[in-house]
């Protein structure tokens, strides 16, 4: 496969800049916005990614290349965040969603030949059959000013399914397993934990979980730098998740443990998805409450299950999280009338997990809710942009449709910003899922990645000539 993909991605150019719209399909599918935004959407000559007029990408890693260490880059390139490194220069943490059966796809190549260019300590879970579990992340340091990457290499190793995560307030990266799994056959220890790379970190991490956040399937997480509280999301394929709050013990250092709860609306129906009737309008706030978990080390699978049972909320595959201005965003990627997707918005209050919180509550706000495909459909990852607008991944190629890359104003609008127009990369036929949309610290690079093979694009382009 790895020698497949140079093939898919032989004469891309490094560089690329959009061109005339050639598809009379594809100008009107980019005019589907309620604002304007940033104008229709270019045809990509290196048939890649389309932006609109005068935006350019960068591509900055592919699967399948050397990295610096010697081992490949991994496939499957998920969620993924940003950090300052002084100057021009800036380091991304990267996920690579690597299930059990992606032996081949890793950072080892195929057959896992490269191992044992690597501390086998420093893998978090070999199966029994002496091969290392190919989940984790890269850590790549790439120049703003030049367009070029700088170095590229393993991070963390040995864990499985790692989808999404967040960043932190002290410059590290926290990958998110979205599997639940037991010792068995084909894997030697317990996922479905959050681990923590630092950004600047050389090499493998010691891959130590923080157990205290739980194990269930996480998509992603955001910490609010005000508290310390982390927010958490669960993405379960039938709908039935929670979304879940971390009270930690040491706002700096959550592998000292805290209290894990899970979000229950003070009134009315314990359900936020829109399902089988309205429970709540775009735009309505609803108050909240919070419920201790126990068993959080989840043994039988069942933590939400049991969370349910003690009165938290359901909520539609919770998907990517981000903070905002005093507020967090995250998308429930099946939730309302037609599955079509839902952008929550949380609000903690001035006294989230302290005395005094039941007296002024949290709010949780349905922001968006599609009722239309073509505007928005199945919203994965996303970002805050650093002027305040989201930046929403879409995943639908289990639908065999058109991934966009969406923006979403402060007051709810939804916006088409890019489309990744490379037919034939997914392994269902379609166009591959976005995801780990992210800003560069000083706000000019938008990174975002494409997930199958793998591939990390960086964005730049007139931010400020947005118009409504």
């Amino acid at each position: 496969m790895t020698a497949a993909t140079g093939v898919a991605f032989a004469g891309l150019a490094r560089h690329a800049q959009a061109a005339d719209v050639s598809s009379a399909e594809i100008q009107a599918d980019a005019y589907h916005s309620e604002v304007f935004g940033y104008g229709p959407l270019k045809t990509d000559p290196a048939g890649l990614f389309d932006l609109p007029e005068g935006f350019t990408y960068t591509v900055v890693s592919r699967a399948g290349e050397t990295m610096s260490d010697g081992l490949l880059t991994p496939h499957k390139t998920d969620g993924m965040g940003a950090f300052a490194l002084g100057g021009d220069r800036v380091a991304l943490v990267r996920n690579h969603e690597l299930k059990l059966v992606d032996f081949d796809f890793g950072a080892f190549g195929p057959g896992q030949k490269l191992i044992d260019k690597v501390d086998r300590k420093l893998i978090y879970d070999m199966a029994p059959n002496g091969r290392a579990l190919n989940g984790g992340t890269t850590s790549m340091v790439y120049n703003l000013r030049t367009r070029e990457l700088e170095s590229q290499h393993l991070s963390l190793m040995g864990t499985s399914t790692n989808c999404a995560g967040g960043i932190t307030p002290w410059g590290s990266w926290l990958s998110c397993e979205e599997v639940v799994l037991s010792p068995s056959e084909t894997a030697a220890k317990t996922h479905g934990w959050v681990f923590e790379v630092p950004a600047d970190h050389k090499g493998l991490v010691d891959p130590q979980p923080i157990t205290a956040m739980g194990r269930f399937k996480h998509e992603a997480v955001a910490i609010d730098p005000a508290t310390g509280v982390a927010y958490l999301t669960e993405d379960e394929s039938d709908g039935h998740g929670l979304f879940y709050r971390f009270l930690p013990t040491d706002r700096a250092d959550p592998h000292k443990g805290g209290r894990l709860q899970a979000l229950a609306f003070k009134a009315g129906p314990q359900d936020s998805r829109n399902w089988q009737e309205t429970q709540w309008s775009v735009g309505q706030w609803r108050e909240t409450i919070w419920i201790d978990l126990d068993g959080t080390d989840n043994p039988d699978n069942d933590l939400r299950h049991r969370g349910h049972a003690k009165g938290a909320a359901w909520f539609a595959r919770g998907e990517g999280i981000f903070h905002g201005d005093g507020e967090f965003y995250f998308t429930c990627t099946s939730g309302g009338p037609e599955f079509l997707g839902q952008i929550m918005r949380y609000k903690p209050s001035r006294f989230e997990g302290q005395p005094g919180e039941a007296d002024e509550p949290g709010k949780l706000q349905l922001f968006v809710q599609s009722g239309d495909r073509m505007l928005l459909q199945m919203c994965d990852n996303l970002c805050v942009a650093p002027w305040g607008h989201l930046v929403v991944c879409e995943d639908k190629a289990a639908d065999r449709g058109i991934n966009y890359l969406k923006g979403v104003t402060p007051d709810g609008k939804v916006y088409t910003l890019g489309r990744q127009a490379q037919s034939g990369l997914s392994d269902v036929g379609a166009n591959s899922e976005l995801a780990g949309s992210c800003f560069s610290p000083d706000g000019t690079t938008l990174f975002v990645n494409v997930y199958w093979p793998g591939m990390t694009l960086a964005i730049t382009g007139p931010w400020s000539r947005f118009r409504a």
